[in-house]
């Protein structure tokens, strides 16, 4: 076990490491991260358990091979200047050469160098010779690598295809050591020192760091080494290197890489979740805009037909005033003493009544509340049309907005949801049917008025229970003079049934504009809330959702911070072991 060899404050660092990845695994495990994301991380933290792991990489031909076999002193792997390693190659200790099959992509090489006693080495196929099977599972042993040696060649540094290969690995944040061979074929140190200088350029344009660059020549090690030529060999390059990986390996530094490994790929991982997760609550704020949109928008539409509606709702008004001021012109001119014999007839005085004041106010009365029914019916189907509108605008924007991979749980249920949504809006439209909300109304308009206690209407419409009312104001004139009176009386009962006429007139169509007027406003204002509430239950699936999608993204947020900000502290404590 790693902790066997390590004092108590390491001790308890890797304690703390460990916790930290356990919590970043179980984050990764409960969300939609890919399974070769999740196996990465339990990979890398399986790692701390086990040997340093080195893993080189680079171009076939680029003399990763021959690099390895100076340093371990033998011919244990192929060389040449086509691709020699078609698999990648598990370099472990062992008393004696030998090599075994671990997969149909996966060689092992046993050797007996003492470095291999600290260290497992992974040779991979070159860079520009990868199939996707080659490819996939370096792409395994690199996240779980300590230290990555990065091999190109002086002829050709830093290759495209290189350049694609840190591409897709610089994220893991690996230490990577850089190391130019073949400098033999370059003409003296200043064509070595420029080559240098170009690698260290395009790697820190790429990884943002001052990396650790060797120029080194293979071959030159080589016979420097059987000729036991020491001066050769330091002009070789080699031991600088091996200088290096001994300060690497010994047990502290060894420590932090070992630490550091993990610490990156969980940091980058929670990293990607972090950035997922910004992008699902830009997505769910631009939801919260559009909600706020379509309530804004029932608010004004409430605004605006409340508008309407009195204005239209004066119309009517005004024809009852208009018939008032008619009626009290009309018992003026009939309720004097010269019209005493005419006021017998009280037929007569009813029909002029209705021909002179009542006139087609009620027909006028009911086209008015007709035109407001319809009006209403029509802003229904408006508002609808809007919010169909405006959630299908949703829907058509949202597409490709989700950053990264993981949130395929959230992109479903939101697509799904705004989805329905759509679809109950269109058909709640749809099955608006306008004929029948109309004659609803009307009945309920009419049943409202001829249910007061101003005139039992029964079934008949609302213009003839307007008439009616009207009417009825007459009768008490008419009956009360058709009994008679003595001339001699008329100067003083005459003037005294005109005025009660005009005060019974004015009572009677103020009561009809009160009752009246509060049928058709209460029936509109039950109408447009109703029409409201629809609206608003149509979306409440999606508010729903956007509300307890914010609130479970705000939490997970807020965990992935708190672990993010513990694995940057852990890196910052290990990195000053």
């Amino acid at each position: 076990m790693l902790e066997t060899v390590l004092s108590e404050t390491q001790k308890e660092l890797v304690r703390q490491v460990r916790a930290a990845l356990a919590e970043a695994a179980e984050i990764l495990a409960a969300s939609d991260a890919r399974e070769d994301d999740r196996r990465s991380l339990g990979q890398s933290i399986g790692q701390l358990d086990e040997l340093f792991l080195l893993v080189v990489v680079g171009e076939f031909n680029a003399g990763k091979s021959a690099l390895i076999n100076s340093i371990l002193g033998g011919e244990l792997l192929t060389e040449g200047v086509t691709p020699t390693t078609s698999k990648i190659q598990l370099i472990t200790w062992g008393e004696q050469p030998s090599r075994s099959t671990l997969g149909p992509a996966i060689d092992r090489v046993s050797f007996p160098a003492p470095l291999l006693r600290e260290v497992d080495i992974v040779d991979t196929p070159g860079t520009n010779a990868l199939n996707r099977e080659h490819e996939a599972i370096t792409a395994r042993f690199v996240p779980r690598s300590d230290l990555v040696l990065f091999v190109t060649s002086a002829d050709r540094p830093f290759s495209e295809s290189e350049r694609m290969f840190l591409e897709g690995i610089r994220n893991w944040g690996k230490k990577i050591l850089f190391i130019i061979n073949k400098k033999d074929i370059l003409e003296g140190p200043l064509q070595v020192q420029e080559v240098a200088e170009y690698v260290t350029t395009q790697a820190q344009r790429m990884l943002g760091i001052t990396p650790h660059v060797f120029p080194v020549s293979a071959r030159w090690a080589r016979g420097a080494r059987t000729a036991g030529d020491e001066d050769a060999l330091e002009g070789s390059g080699l031991p600088a290197i091996e200088r290096y990986l001994r300060d690497t390996l010994d047990e502290t530094e060894r420590l932090r890489l070992k630490l550091l490994n993990p610490i990156g790929v969980a940091t980058s991982l929670v990293g990607g979740l972090l950035d997922d997760v910004t992008g699902q609550l830009e997505l769910l704020k631009e939801d919260f805009t559009a909600l706020d949109d379509i309530e804004r928008q029932l608010e004004a539409y409430r605004a605006d037909i409340d508008r309407e509606f009195k204005l239209r709702l004066a119309d009517i008004d005004n024809v009852l005033h208009q018939m008032e001021v008619r009626g009290l012109e009309f018992f003026d001119e009939t309720i004097r003493l010269g019209r005493l014999p005419d006021l017998v007839r009280k037929e007569r005085i009813r029909s002029q009544f209705e021909r002179m004041v009542i006139a087609d106010a009620p027909q006028e009365i009911e086209r008015k509340v007709e035109s407001i029914i319809d009006w209403l019916v029509e802003s229904d189907i408006r508002q609808w049309q809007a919010v169909v509108e405006h959630v299908n605008l949703r829907r058509s924007r949202h597409a490709d907005r989700i950053v990264g991979h993981v949130g395929a749980r959230f992109e479903s249920d939101r697509t799904r949801l705004l989805e329905t949504v759509g679809r109950a809006a269109r058909e709640g439209m749809e099955g608006y049917d306008r004929e029948t909300e109309a004659s609803r109304m009307a009945a309920d308009v009419q049943q409202a008025v001829a249910g007061t206690a101003l005139v039992e209407a029964g079934a008949v419409g609302l213009g003839a229970t307007v008439a009616l009312i009207a009417s009825s104001t007459v009768a008490d004139v008419t009956g009360l003079l058709a009994a008679g009176v003595m001339a001699t009386l008329g100067l003083f009962i005459i003037p005294a049934k005109r005025a009660r006429a005009k005060k019974n007139l004015r009572e009677r169509i103020g009561a009809t504009r009160t009752e009246l007027m509060g049928a058709i406003t209460e029936q509109f204002h039950r109408e447009a809330d109703s029409s409201l509430a629809r609206i608003r239950e149509t979306i409440a699936p999606y508010t729903r959702f956007v509300r307890s999608e914010r609130e479970h993204l705000e939490k997970r947020r807020e965990r992935l911070q708190d672990i993010a900000a513990r694995l940057t502290a852990l890196e910052q404590r290990t990195r000053s072991l």
